[in-house]
This record gives structure tokens, C-alpha cells and sequence, in this order.
């Protein structure tokens, strides 16, 4: 699934073609994905400018002057900025049009979204998608000591509370790995018991490593591929993430993988405790 790096580098590749433009056409080749698409959206856009692409955790928001598009990939979904001559596939859902150029949403297993939220009905950081999401984790509120003070009532194992995103948005499984292991925590340790000396180099590991994802333009997941057409290649550059039974970049311990909520984690036993 998109993870933040991936989703932060659609946004900036989408966001120069698409900022300070007029939509000229709204079309969907389905009733819907996750949620049904908002059928009155042609009518809405056409002739608004879009004022500016932001992104809420995994959201891209695309905003005008009466509202704003929710978009979110799902598990398979991909963004491309194509000309309007370019056919579409079985997979393309939708399309907003600005001139000569199109936003193309493909999803092939249909868990992405395209929602709408009126300015009528208050601030995008409302809706109900958006309204319980953590911190952001590049910007500077997010921090060492908030982690600590969220955390001293949950005794989830830490990479859990991490995958939860009501404390920070968008430290998906992936990177959530590979932070724990930059700051030596082993993903097992129960939150609360983290000190606040820990958590400032857990701070500092989810703002490094995904600040690296994103300059490499994010992982080459299954399903992902940027706006340009090309992967990321951050794949390359872990350290734990899929690497069971590899030795450690560190210390030569072979990589341990184990299953906490259905998903797999990966670590070193020597190197994080």
C-alpha cells in the first residue's frame, strides 16, 4: 500500500500542473471505488480553479475556493498527469481534465476514493476520514515528547502504536521498521515503558527516514508507481524491511521477521532492544 513518502511525492509531482488551473471536464468510468464517487462532482468543478494540492497523512486534497477532492490511493491506486488524447485503460476510474492535461486515477483493486467536502460544511480537517488522524510527522508539532506523553497509557507494543496513526499519521509499516531499527528500539517494547531519551531518537529516525523516502522517490511497492510513470527506489536503501534471514547492514545478525497485527516486522535482535 502507499505509504506518506509515496503519496508526498504524487503530490509534488501533480501539484505544478494542476495548481492555479481551471478544470474544464470531471469524468468517472465507474460508480464508485471504495465509496461512491460524488456524481454531482462534474458539475461542481467545472470552470474552478484549483487553488492548491495538499496531502493529510495518506490524502491527497485538492483544493478550491468551495470545497476540496479527497483522494486516496487504497492498496493499488496510482496518480499520472497525461494528455487528454491518451486512451484509457481497464483500470482508469477517473479523470479531471484542465486543458490539454488530465489527472488520471487507475486502481485496479478499487480500495482508493474519490470523495467531496463542501467549505459549507467546515474545514477539510473535519471530514470524518481526517478528523481523527495524528500528527504530521514532518512538520515541526510533531515531536519526542508528544510521543512520550500519548504513550503513557499504552502498552501496545510500540510499532503498533506507530501503525495506529492517532498519535502520528502516516508511519506505515515499512517505514515504521525501518525507524525502530535507526533508533534501536525493538518493535516489541511495550510503548509505555519507552523513555523520553528514546523517543527523541525515535523522533528523529521517522523524520530522517521518511524525509529519505520521499527524495528517492518513495519504495517500489507492488502496485505503486509515480506520477512521471517511474518507482521509487528508497527499496534499496533498508535496512531491516524484508530482509529476513540477511545479516545486519551493522552488525551481522541475520534479520528477524515476525507477525504483529497481521502484518510482518522486521528487526535485528542485537541492534534493537
Amino acid at each position: 500500500m502507499p505509504e506518506l513518502p509515496e503519496v508526498e511525492v504524487t503530490r509534488r509531482g501533480v501539484a505544478p500542473h494542476l495548481e492555479g488551473r481551471t478544470v474544464t471536464a470531471v469524468t468517472f468510468r465507474h460508480a464508485g471505488l471504495r465509496w461512491p464517487f460524488p456524481l454531482d462532482l462534474p458539475t461542481l468543478l467545472a470552470g474552478r480553479t484549483i487553488r492548491d494540492i495538499g496531502r493529510r497523512g495518506k490524502y491527497l486534497l485538492l483544493r478550491f475556493d468551495h470545497g476540496t477532492v479527497i483522494i486516496h490511493l487504497g492498496m493499488s491506486g496510482h496518480l499520472r498527469i497525461l494528455d487528454t488524447s491518451v486512451a484509457p485503460k481497464k483500470h482508469d476510474h477517473f479523470d479531471l481534465a484542465v486543458g490539454s492535461h488530465l489527472l488520471r486515477l487507475s486502481d485496479p483493486r478499487r480500495f482508493g476514493a474519490v470523495l467531496w467536502h463542501a467549505a459549507e460544511d467546515g474545514p477539510v480537517e473535519q471530514h470524518v476520514l481526517l478528523a481523527g488522524l495524528g500528527l504530521e510527522p514532518l512538520e515541526e508539532v510533531f515531536s519526542a515528547q508528544i510521543l512520550y506523553q500519548k504513550t503513557r497509557n499504552r502498552a501496545a507494543p510500540i510499532k503498533q502504536v506507530l501503525l495506529a496513526g492517532d498519535i502520528v499519521v502516516g508511519v506505515g509499516n515499512i517505514y515504521a521498521s525501518e525507524s525502530l531499527f535507526r533508533a534501536g528500539i525493538n518493535p516489541k517494547t511495550a510503548a509505555h515503558r519507552i523513555s523520553l531519551a528514546r523517543y527523541e531518537l525515535l523522533a528523529d529516525a521517522i523524520r530522517i527516514i521518511l524525509a529519505a523516502a520521499i527524495d528517492k522517490g518513495g519504495s517500489t511497492l507492488r502496485d505503486f508507481i509515480g506520477v512521471d510513470g517511474q518507482s521509487g527506489y528508497f527499496q534499496q536503501s533498508y535496512f531491516v524491511y524484508d530482509r529476513a534471514g540477511l545479516p545486519c547492514r551493522n552488525c551481522g545478525t541475520l534479520i528477524t521477521q515476525i507477525k504483529q497485527g497481521q502484518r510482518s516486522t522486521f528487526y535485528c535482535k542485537k541492534c534493537q532492544k
